[in-house]
């Protein structure tokens, strides 16, 4: 099932300002990062010390895109991840489901986008390589072998144990899931 891209972007920044509502209401100020010059991004804020830095997810400005892995792999990738890696820059927001605490993945910058595109044409070629249906990864689940995957054909977001077929649907469609989430604050 495909998710309209409005509605999609829509649904991960309510989860966003959510997560950030949550974590103010426990601890009184943004999120935290270890300060890392060779790590920027446009997340960051000011310091909270000497190795700590404020953060928060951001909207993307700058238009960024999978056309490169798409002609490199000769396959299209689902319209609703593409909308979801291009809509944020964030550090990992956890949260909660049904199916148990997850943290969602985003690029936390433009050099970091790239390392994502890296890491996603490794898990396409393993899966062509298995003989597997195309799944897409965008969580990680706190199982360490299991992942939360959009089956890059119908937008279903499935559970799979990493190397292995989905094996669980626990979402019609990308904004569904996100719908379902709840912030968990560490």
């Amino acid at each position: 099932m495909k998710s309209s891209p409005c509605e999609l972007m829509q649904s991960l920044s309510l989860f966003s300002q959510k997560y950030l509502s949550a974590y103010q209401e426990k601890y009184q100020h943004l999120p935290l990062i270890e300060k890392d010059e060779q790590w920027p991004s446009p997340c960051l804020s000011t310091d909270y010390d000497d190795n700590n830095q404020y953060w928060q997810p951001c909207e993307i400005n700058k238009p960024i895109s999978f056309v490169n892995v798409e002609e490199a792999l000769e396959i299209t990738i689902h319209p609703d991840f593409k909308t979801y890696f291009t809509t944020l820059y964030s550090d990992t927001l956890d949260a909660s489901c049904d199916e148990g605490a997850l943290s969602l993945l985003f690029a936390w910058s433009e050099s970091d986008f790239q390392r994502l595109q890296e890491n996603l044409i490794g898990h396409v070629l393993m899966k062509q390589k298995l003989k597997q249906p195309l799944t897409l990864f965008f969580a990680l689940t706190d199982d360490d072998n299991m992942i939360l995957s959009l089956n890059n054909d119908s937008g279903e977001v499935w559970v799979e144990k990493v190397g292995s077929k989905a094996h669980k649907k626990v979402a019609d469609s990308l904004t569904s899931f996100i719908h379902m989430l709840i912030p968990r604050i560490p």
